[in-house]
């Protein structure tokens, strides 16, 4: 006769299984004895309109109907820029050997690529003031006619006209007439 397939080993494994199988049934049996009850209505939370979570459901006559076309995903839209405006900046770093460089506009510290072909004044170097365009190119906006900067010439126009200059007896007896006039409706 053949000799049993169960060994001690097996066995106990087995008895091993058995009671965690046992303490599971017992765990989850406790579990729901002690649990509030209701299901799916114990788990809700609701959202107010500041983000607050709350255990009540919103009012429904207090609903606000939002355009769907006003939400905007992903990064905002930026305002179309004239490219061909003069902009002002200063050339924060350029490679005289390997002709590129990048200049950073005054007013918005933006960085913008410039290459020797784009500049229009052959001697300008790092720190110098200028004045440029923009143009699209393949890796982003590139400056382009680049020259030094140059203070503006105030502009000259006509004289002011000169004051009529009034004789000195003229302003004393403007003077004198004025405070007659005071006395005289002070009286009344």
């Amino acid at each position: 006769m053949g000799r049993s397939q169960e060994t001690f080993g097996k066995k106990e494994k087995e008895k091993k299984r058995l009671r965690k199988r046992k303490d599971k049934a017992e765990k989850k049996a406790e579990r729901k004895a002690n649990s509030k009850g209701g299901g799916l209505e114990n788990m809700l939370a609701y959202v107010d309109e500041f983000g607050n979570i709350l255990e009540t459901p919103p009012d429904p006559d207090a609903r606000v109907e939002v355009d769907v076309d006003s939400i905007e995903l992903g990064a905002t839209k930026r305002p179309e820029e004239d490219l061909n405006a003069v902009r002002e900046g200063k050339i924060d770093y350029y490679n005289d050997q390997k002709g590129y460089g990048f200049i950073k506009e005054a007013g918005t510290s933006e960085s913008f690529f410039v290459h020797i072909n784009g500049m229009i004044d052959d001697d300008l170097n790092e720190g110098d003031r200028v004045v440029f365009e923009l143009e699209k190119g393949p890796k982003g906006m590139n400056a382009v006619r680049v020259k030094r900067w140059t203070k503006p010439e105030p502009i000259k126009g006509p004289e002011p006209p000169v004051a009529k200059e009034e004789s000195k007896e003229e302003t004393a007896e403007a003077k004198v007439e004025s405070p007659r006039k005071e006395d005289d409706s002070k009286e009344d």
